[in-house]
Order: C-alpha cells, then sequence, then structure tokens
C-alpha cells in the first residue's frame, strides 16, 4: 500500500488488496462465510450508488457546462479561482470527489489555456478543493461513507463537525494559490502547448433534472428517515440505468470498479487482521510506546500522517476499529484523512487525476511544486478542522 504497487509487478493498491484477500482464503486463515461477513455491503452500495448518480450527471454534461460557465466568466484570475474553488468545493461535497475531478480538468485545461491563462493554478484549485469540499458531508468522499456506517453517524450530527473547516479550508486553498501564483497568471508564450478542442458542450437537462432529484432523494432518506443507505444509494443508483437516451454499458463502465475492488479487499485482509488478535495486539503495543489510538486526538494525526503514505481509505480501515467509544473519533477521522490528502501528490486520487491531465498536456506539476501548496494548505486546514470540533464540544 505504500508503494502502490509490488515492485516487479504492475500491480496497482486494489489489485495488492485483493491478491491479499485471495491468498488469505486460499490459506485458510478465513472461510468464505467469514469473508463474506466482513464485507461491508453498505457502504459498497453507497459508493456504488453514488458514483452512478455522479456519472449520469457526467453524462448529461452538468460538470463541463458549469466549469465552462466559471471559466468564461469575464473576471480577474483571482476571482474566476475563487469561483473555481467554490463550485469544485460544493459538487465535491455531494458527489464522488474523484468524478468531479476528471469531469471538470479536460474543460478547465482546455479553457485556460485558449484565454492564455497559466492553467497549474486552476488545476491545482480542482484538486485541492475536491479534497477540501469532500470532507463537508459523510457521502463526500468513499472513507466518509465507511466511516458514517462503520459509527453510525448521522447526516445531520457530522455536518455540525464538518461544515465549518470545510468552508474554511476551501477559503485557505484559495487565499495559499493566491498568493504563491500572484503575478503569474498568465501563461509564457515559449510554455504554451496546444490547446485541445473544447469538451462537447452538449447539455441534456432532463437528464440532469433527474439526476439531481434522485441525489436530493438521497440526501432527504439520509437526513430524515431510518432507511438503510445503502439500499437506498444502490437502487436510486441503478434507477439511472433504466435510461432512454445514455446506453447503460458506458454509464457501468465509468464506475471506478478499481475503488470497489480495493474496499472488498481490505474488508476481507482487515477481517483476518482482527479475527487473529492483531488489532489488540497492536494496541497494547502502542501504549507502551505512549500512543493510545483510542485517543480521538492521537487517531485524527495518526490518521492524517498515515493517509499520505498508505492513502486515505486503507488508512480509515485499519484505524476504524479503534475509534473506540469517543463520539469524536468519527468527525475528527474523516476530516484528517480527508484534509491531509492535500499534502503530496499521492495523498488522493484526485491530486493524481489532475497532475497527470496537466503531464499528458506537457505541463509537469512536481512532486515541490504541488507539495509547495499542498504543505500550507494542509498544515492550516488540519488545525482549523480540530480546533473547530474541540471548539463545538467545548459549547
Amino acid at each position: 500500500m505504500i508503494l502502490g504497487r509490488l515492485p516487479g509487478l504492475k500491480m496497482d493498491r486494489a489489485s495488492v488488496a485483493l491478491g491479499g484477500a485471495v491468498v488469505l482464503l486460499a490459506l485458510g486463515e478465513l472461510d468464505q462465510a467469514a469473508a463474506i461477513a466482513t464485507i461491508d455491503f453498505g457502504t459498497l452500495g453507497m459508493l456504488f450508488g453514488l458514483m452512478l448518480v455522479s456519472v449520469q450527471l457526467q453524462t448529461a454534461g452538468l460538470y463541463a457546462a458549469l466549469s465552462g460557465l466559471v471559466a468564461r466568466i469575464q473576471a480577474s484570475q483571482v476571482m474566476l479561482l475563487g469561483l473555481l474553488i467554490a463550485l469544485v468545493g460544493v459538487l465535491s461535497a455531494f458527489l464522488t470527489n474523484d468524478v468531479v475531478a476528471v469531469a471538470m480538468t479536460s474543460v478547465v485545461l482546455a479553457i485556460a489555456l485558449r484565454r492564455g491563462m497559466n492553467p497549474v493554478p486552476f488545476l491545482l484549485a480542482i484538486a485541492l478543493a475536491a479534497n477540501a469540499g469532500s470532507v463537508a458531508t459523510i457521502i463526500g468522499s468513499p472513507q466518509n461513507m465507511l466511516i458514517a456506517q462503520r459509527l453510525d453517524l448521522s447526516f445531520s450530527g457530522y455536518l455540525v463537525y464538518a461544515l465549518v473547516p470545510a468552508l474554511l479550508s476551501l477559503l485557505v486553498v484559495w487565499a495559499v494559490l493566491a498568493l504563491i501564483y500572484r503575478g503569474r497568471w498568465a501563461l509564457q508564450p515559449g510554455d504554451a502547448p496546444q490547446p485541445d478542442a473544447l469538451p462537447d458542450p452538449s447539455f441534456d437537462r432532463w437528464e440532469t433534472i433527474k439526476g439531481l432529484l434522485v441525489l436530493l432523494f438521497f440526501l432527504y432518506s439520509f437526513v430524515f428517515t431510518e432507511w438503510d443507505r445503502g439500499m437506498v444509494a444502490t437502487v436510486g443508483g441503478v434507477l439511472m440505468l433504466f435510461n432512454a437516451r445514455f446506453m447503460a454499458r458506458p454509464m457501468l463502465e465509468r464506475v471506478d470498479w478499481d475503488l470497489l475492488i480495493l474496499f472488498v479487499g481490505l474488508f476481507i485482509v482487515n477481517g483476518a487482521f482482527a479475527k487473529a488478535g492483531l488489532a489488540t495486539d497492536l494496541v497494547t503495543w502502542l501504549r507502551t510506546m505512549g500512543i493510545d489510538l483510542q485517543d480521538s486526538g492521537v487517531l485524527f494525526a495518526v490518521t492524517a500522517v498515515l493517509s499520505d503514505i498508505t492513502s486515505n481509505v486503507p488508512t480509515v480501515m485499519l484505524l476504524l476499529p479503534f475509534a473506540g467509544q469517543d463520539p469524536l473519533a468519527g468527525p475528527l477521522m474523516a476530516l484528517a484523512s480527508g484534509l491531509a490528502s492535500n499534502l503530496i501528490i499521492i495523498g488522493s486520487l484526485a491530486n493524481i487525476i489532475v497532475v497527470d491531465a496537466a503531464a499528458a498536456k506537457g505541463l509537469k506539476i512536481s512532486f515541490w511544486s504541488f507539495a509547495k501548496v499542498g504543505l500550507p494548505v494542509s498544515a492550516v486546514t488540519l488545525a482549523i478542522a480540530y480546533l473547530w470540533v474541540r471548539l463545538v464540544v467545548a459549547y
């Protein structure tokens, strides 16, 4: 997980997790029934359903239309940057942030090049705002869904802890980018790649309305009912496939199956880890080292650090069993795993998506150039999140 692959093999984290699960089953560490029991189908259902709704809106052209609208506004580059950050942050709070990054990057990149603007700060804004905005709700990111399911967090209850840190984090992203790139908003002629043709501007109003109505139904059911979230999301997502305008197969192909496989593999591996008693042994050993994972403050710090080493989803899966009875553990883990993702390129898939898109156009965003922005953003936003949660508790 730390390397993101197995040396000498062309494997990614999803295939590594799946391979680990299969090896454990083959060795008899878990039987099939026990392995299935470790899988949280509610979390998978929420993730799958929201992916399909997000794909529906992407296919209908909503993301392209909104990002194009913002990029075409005649305003200063600093103002455009703020509008883009706000848009990405709001979308990422309610839809899968990785899909938002995929859908908007190509449009913003093409329009920035055509207008002679330096696209790098705008591309970084997409990645950083997608991560920061996603912490606002329990459906903003895969790890948030997992934490909410396992710790039974309510939508509105979590919002009390996360909304203000998310909004302030978006403001921090805008301020840091505006400061670092001041005076460097224009693309230098010698470095300007040839802009691609703008994506197809077609916008399907009816299909967009249908997707948004389903999303609103999700939010209503999550807030005001006790219905099973995974089942609600799965049913709503699958309804998007009953479509007279879009083919179901291309929509299914856009689902992030690698992420779903990663979840399944890690569920099984972590189930075997707990069954063997290793989780208890780890807690005992760490306590002797002065690290109590059942302290929510310690858990917050460990989650933030590990999220940039092993990635946020594996980190959350590993640490969730140690959340204990502290009601702050869930919100703090979600905030830490999401906001720490802005530190370095490999902190989240959204970061990698944006950097790869820039590289494809000959615009290199180096590890250091990303970290130069990500380090202050992560440090400040993590501090804000922790202090806000403690303030809410105090009052």
